[in-house]
């Protein structure tokens, strides 16, 4: 498993911030690693790994339901815009099902990275620091915006030490 901070998820805030005012920094890209790890390892971009042409129900590193998450930001009034921004920045349509399905391979990264962050910018709530002492928080944060099925909070300690220590590592 290898944590794509620097190739993926950093350049994906910093474009979030710079074209649309999206605030980056230490707290969103250690949420963004931590859920990744939660919910995909950075492994798997398809829940059922039935492999193509099957996909879900969630798909991407971060693990979107089309009529959860990815439906979720696409209506909200907090990200709407920026996400339909996003999208036809990334070539993809602005449409539930060409998104969900972008999440599932390799090219949607980006597009799927760019969601996970928005989707936490509909929560009215403060993001948690990128600290240890900040674990509780972060999964309180976690649960409240993924609504995990079956969530494995055994897990969430080594994701969210592991996420603190990518984010906050000289670079």
């Amino acid at each position: 498993m290898s944590i794509p901070y620097a190739g993926l998820i950093e350049p994906v805030l910093a474009h979030l911030a710079v074209r649309h005012g999206v605030r980056a920094g230490p707290a969103a890209g250690a949420m963004l690693v931590a859920i990744g790890l939660q919910e995909s390892n950075f492994a798997l971009r398809d829940q059922r790994d039935a492999g193509p042409p099957v996909l879900g129900p969630a798909t991407g590193f971060w693990q979107f339901e089309r009529a959860g998450g990815v439906r979720g930001v696409m209506t909200h009034p907090a990200s709407a815009a920026i996400a339909r921004a996003v999208a036809a920045e990334e070539g993809i349509l602005f449409e539930e099902d060409a998104i969900w399905h972008s999440f599932g391979k390799p090219v949607g990264d980006r597009l799927a990275c760019a969601f996970a962050r928005l989707l936490l910018l509909t929560d009215p709530r403060p993001l948690p620091h990128a600290l240890p002492e900040a674990e509780e928080e972060a999964w309180d944060c976690y649960v409240r915006n993924w609504r995990p099925g079956k969530p494995h909070r055994h897990r969430w300690a080594s994701a969210w030490g592991m996420a603190c220590r990518a984010v906050l590592a000289p670079a």
